[in-house]
């Protein structure tokens, strides 16, 4: 795999469950089912391991138990993106991602697709930014583009149950649209997002297409979440069919608000942003959720307990939005997670930022999420 995916590290497997405490014990059965009684889906992302000897798959035994116990819906972390699968202009690798589909339908588990364009210079492929496109560049970027988006759907036609269509398109220092070697060739970096979910939709019809953004409830993304309202009304006025928003939710507490030792968040501006999104008709879908801990003091306990109350919280406001319907983590257990390398903390210890820890036991993060869908239930 790429060293461009250090942000997003695929998940190697997890460590052999060995839920022995009563009050780590998951239960039998697992967040999928306390989902469906609130009328919603969870799952979690996933990567490609070597193959097993034991299941003949790309994934690891243990970590595949944590999935099959607890998640609906799966997402394939890296696998699916455009250094994945597209390694040069005039070829694809669907080996692995092939692997994770027919895992995920083989145990009756639902697969998003992410995704058909990562808008990001850093995240395309060195072929990519490096391509000439010749004397009429914006007709090879559209023939580029709508090639893999056809190529991509078209192969997995029945089998992927959403898209994001368009990964982080936005700026969040300025709230402007990014640009790339395909935007620049293609002549308008609008044009182009647009180009994408009607080449989607035309080749994946009926499969909701999500276009899927960095950004939670933190202070300091007024500029961010402008920028992204902006796009979302851009699409709406343009007749461009995107279905969803989808709220990558990696909430971060890198600092601690004195009044409640936990991150600071700005609920009124939130919520005011995401009255925008769905009063626009757009559904929202929890893509990427996880919690960095960086703030937080060193020891577990402390730590653990304040991680499950900042996500309840968090969870709590969005599971009030009843155009909310799938939720899933980015990753289950804090040994492979990808904050691990991309947001290590000051003192060296591991995140404690999913529902598992590394030896596979549930922990408080666990029963947060657990308790706001079990709250949803009741109130639906």
């Amino acid at each position: 795999m790429s060293a461009a995916f250090t942000r997003r590290e695929a998940l190697a497997g997890a460590a052999a469950l060995a839920l022995t405490s009563p009050l780590h014990a998951a239960p039998p059965s697992g967040l999928a089912d306390a989902a469906r009684a609130a009328g919603m889906r969870f799952g979690s992302c996933f990567g490609a391991a070597p193959p097993s000897a034991e299941r003949g798959s790309y994934l690891r035994p243990d970590y595949a138990a944590l999935l099959e116990r607890d998640c609906s819906i799966l997402v394939p972390e890296n696998e699916m993106k455009w250094q994945a699968i597209r390694p040069s202009a005039d070829r694809y690798d669907f080996a692995r991602f092939d692997a994770m589909v027919d895992y995920a339908q083989k145990h009756g588990m639902a697969m998003r697709g992410h995704n058909l364009l990562w808008h990001r210079t850093k995240w395309l492929p060195k072929w990519l930014n490096e391509f000439d496109f010749g004397a009429r560049p914006a007709s090879r970027a559209e023939a580029i583009l709508t090639g893999h988006i056809r190529t991509v759907t078209q192969r997995y036609k029945g089998r992927i149950v959403s898209y994001d269509v368009v990964n982080e398109a936005v700026t969040p220092e300025t709230g402007a649209l990014e640009e790339t070697s395909l935007s620049r060739a293609f002549g308008s970096a609008e044009g182009l997002l647009d180009l994408a979910f009607h080449t989607a939709r035309d080749n994946a019809p009926g499969v909701p297409l999500v276009y899927n953004d960095y950004m939670s409830w933190e202070p300091g993304n007024a500029t961010h979440c402008a920028g992204v309202l902006r796009l979302l009304e851009g699409f709406r006025k343009r007749g461009t069919p995107v279905d969803a928003l989808g709220v990558q939710s990696h909430i971060e507490m890198k600092t601690l608000d004195p009044a409640t030792g936990l991150g600071p968040r700005d609920e009124k501006a939130w919520r005011a942003f995401l009255d925008e999104v769905t009063a626009m008709g757009y559904d929202l879908v929890v893509t990427e959720f996880d919690v960095k801990d960086n703030a937080l003091p060193s020891d577990v306990a402390v730590r653990d307990a304040r991680v499950a109350d900042y996500a309840r919280a968090y969870l709590d406001l969005m599971f009030g939005y009843k155009q909310l319907k799938d939720v899933l983590c980015w990753g289950l257990n804090d040994k492979y997670s990808w904050l691990q390398s991309f947001s290590p903390r000051a003192d060296g210890l591991p995140q404690r930022c999913c529902p598992y820890d590394p030896d596979g036991r549930a922990k408080p993060l666990y029963r947060a999420i657990e308790g706001a869908f079990a709250a949803r239930a009741k109130r639906t």
